[in-house]
């Protein structure tokens, strides 16, 4: 962007489009962000997108939405596992792939083991790949220089507005191999007399200020300032009240054309009317068929949000509904717990999801907060047929209802050293997962692997990193629902069973997970004056007990004979007045004993 004259030098700052304080002290990118800039004649619209798997199907429609992909990997890391997940997102999509190694001005840059990884992986050659620093601005040129060598390329068998042929095949031949998908869609749709707009949304978020802002692609057509757009997936009507392009900043423009990226302001006021991957056109001259690859994102970890004091419950509802005008994936209901009392349980794309929606509600809006063990949703088919999704253990049925239970499993990749495979395969034998492939990239290995989504909620990634020293890297994907030997284990604390500290289990692993946590639990709740019984249950069938030992006063002490039948009188007092706590007495539950699950000491 400096180079380009986007971004004057005087406004140039470390991390400049990772415009949230999360992003800069992570340094991970959460929100994508498009900028256009100029290269020697050239408009070029660049989109900055996250890595993370959580953020995959954003990575996909950006993917849609343009023509080239600089794959940029890190000369002291090579690649990671969601850098080859991307990599594939962009080879399905038929996207050039310009290779780029960054931070080669680093003493611990491996540049040739690096670009060894990278032609292994692309089939491309040496002097393909471009070596470069973005912190020294070294070699950026030749990257800007890349792209626009190839831009001609995709366009130089078209002339804007020409009418090719009648069908797709004739178009594709007439084009050449070189003409991106989504050129070719835009022109062949053009070429078949198509007049009508269709734009791709890429993103959307909600502006306190403005309404609902959506981040698009024009494929076909034009948008204008003020025209009435519809979003063909959610079947919402609005009004343009501003177009324009991203500088980064906001520049407003009267309409944007066919090819450009932009923004376009509207007047919605949520994004669930204009979700991404959804198609915009216009109201007066509506497109027949939508842009391909919509899909509506559902979330598949939920946990439970509690206000330690019950006064910042309708802060915590305030809060979380402005964070989900903002996102769409981000869905909650109302939650009431007997311990924790009125709460939200949310559902998340994934644990750095929930991470950050954690952080954004304690940051910015002051919410102390408690945070059950996280879960995913499982499919429960009853006796009649009737299939029943539930979103946490305490919603199971009577298991005499059920007739079989079904969970979410994933596909997973590691890349590893191959020196450490050992350690790893054992993980995932331990997580009930099983290994499908193992293949090499130079020195290191990649695992491919599927395993239930329960065992790598709490801390899978912690214990992998772990077996590796730090060296792995790890990337899944939700791959369909398996059914399973699955029961639910209460937790009861002085014999009342808590709902928050319930947990699906396969039946092979219930009653280890039994033991660990009632051991947690008696670690973290404080003794009482009478003796506490911890226990884990399946049903009615207690499968591990903790107890917490009573606080012991010794009554005898203010009696100076040694009379016994004194003593045993003061005794049996104190045993009949224990047993009237125990039947009364209310168990002080801190809020560590709901995130034992999290953490492995």
């Amino acid at each position: 962007m400096e180079l380009t004259g986007t971004v004057e030098k005087r406004e140039m700052k470390a991390q400049l489009l990772d415009s949230m304080e999360l992003e800069r002290e992570k340094g991970i990118t959460i929100k994508l962000t498009p900028v256009t800039m100029n290269w020697k004649g050239y408009t070029l619209n660049l989109i900055d997108t996250p890595g993370h798997v959580d953020f995959s199907y954003e990575v996909s429609r950006s993917l849609q939405a343009v023509e080239i992909a600089v794959l940029v990997v890190d000369a002291t890391q090579g690649i990671q596992a969601q850098t080859l997940a991307n990599v594939y997102l962009a080879l399905e999509q038929n996207l050039r792939i310009i290779p780029v190694i960054n931070k080669i001005d680093l003493p611990a840059a491996d540049i040739e083991k690096t670009a060894a990884e990278i032609m292994n992986l692309l089939g491309c050659e040496r002097e393909e790949i471009i070596e470069a620093s973005g912190k020294t601005g070294y070699n950026v040129d030749k990257i800007l220089d890349a792209v626009v060598e190839i831009e001609p390329k995709l366009f130089s068998n078209v002339t804007r507005g020409e009418k090719l042929s009648e069908s797709n095949d004739e178009i594709e031949n007439s084009i050449g191999d070189n003409f991106s998908p989504v050129a070719l869609r835009l022109y062949s749709s053009k070429s078949l007399g198509s007049i009508s707009t269709r734009a791709l949304i890429f993103d959307s978020y909600f502006d306190d200020y403005r309404g609902v802002v959506l981040y698009v692609r024009i494929f076909e057509g034009e948008i204008s300032k003020n025209a009435e757009i519809l979003m063909m997936a959610a079947e919402k009507k609005g009004i343009a009240l501003e177009v324009g392009i991203l500088t980064p900043k906001m520049t407003p423009r009267e309409k944007l054309l066919e090819g450009e990226i932009g923004y376009i302001v509207t007047n919605l006021k949520t994004t669930r009317e204009a979700k991404v991957g959804d198609t915009v056109t216009l109201v007066k001259n509506p497109a027949r068929e939508p842009l391909p690859g919509y899909k509506n994102v559902l979330p598949f970890v939920y946990a439970g949000f509690f206000p330690v004091s019950n006064d910042q419950y309708k802060d915590l509802k305030e809060a979380v509904e402005k964070l989900s005008l903002s996102d769409s994936a981000l869905q909650f209901e109302p939650e009431n717990s007997p311990v924790l009392g009125f709460g939200l349980r949310i559902g998340f794309l994934g644990l750095l999801h929930m991470d950050i929606i954690k952080e954004r509600l304690e940051r910015e809006f002051g919410l102390d907060l408690i945070i059950t063990n996280p879960s995913t949703n499982y499919e429960v088919v009853l006796n009649n047929g009737e299939l029943v999704e539930i979103k946490s253990a305490a919603d199971l049925p009577d298991m005499s209802e059920i007739r079989e239970i079904r969970e979410p499993w994933v596909k997973g990749e590691i890349i590893l050293p191959k020196v450490m495979i050992g350690n790893v395969l054992n993980l995932i034998n331990e997580k009930r997962g099983r290994q499908t492939n193992l293949s090499y990239i130079e020195e290191r290995a990649v695992i491919d692997f599927a395993a239930p989504m329960a065992n790598l909620l709490t801390d899978f990634y912690d214990q992998l990193k772990s077996a590796t020293s730090g060296y792995a890297s790890f990337n899944y994907e939700l791959d369909g629902y398996e059914v399973g030997d699955l029961v639910r284990i209460d937790f009861l604390v002085g014999g009342h069973r808590i709902d928050a500290l319930s947990v699906m289990a396969h039946r092979s692993e219930a009653e280890a997970i039994g033991r660990e946590v009632t051991k947690k639990l008696k670690a973290v709740i404080p003794r009482q004056n009478y003796e506490v019984a911890l226990q884990a249950a399946i049903g009615a069938k207690i499968i591990a007990r903790e107890t917490i030992g009573a606080y012991r006063k010794d009554v005898t002490v203010k009696i100076h004979t040694g009379d016994r039948d004194r003593k045993a009188k003061l005794l049996e007092k104190q045993k009949r007045g224990k047993a009237r706590m125990k039947r009364f007495g209310k168990i002080d539950i801190p809020s560590e004993a709901f995130t034992v699950m999290l953490k492995r000491n």
